[in-house]
């Protein structure tokens, strides 16, 4: 039988954020931790890395959901398993991600 959307959500062990800060070359030092699994950058790391050259970014807006209810959430998250099965650095933000049949735990 297959999981559920929330049993595979409650199934899943979150990473610690300075883990993952850790792996996109950010300092603890330079988080400003809210809990376990948390943060916001700090201006400390904004200036250290100000005279780095411009990232890409992908915005994706606008798409219609299938049946199977696939949309930009689900596109946003395939990508950026995708960049890193590619060996490449990418950070998610999803600003408002859908509620869908998990009520928004993804």
């Amino acid at each position: 039988m297959m999981k559920t959307d929330i049993e595979i959500a409650q199934a899943t062990e979150m990473k610690p954020i300075t883990e993952i800060a850790g792996q996109l070359g950010i300092d603890v030092e330079e988080l400003e931790l809210y809990g376990k699994y948390k943060a916001k950058i700090s201006d400390a790391y904004i200036k250290r890395i100000s005279d780095n050259s411009d990232g890409k970014l992908i915005l994706v807006t606008a798409i219609n959901p299938t049946p199977a209810g696939e949309g930009k959430t689900t596109v946003t998250v395939g990508l950026g398993e995708a960049f890193g099965k590619l060996q490449k650095r990418a950070v998610i933000a999803l600003r408002e991600p859908s509620l869908g049949p998990s009520f928004g735990i993804k």
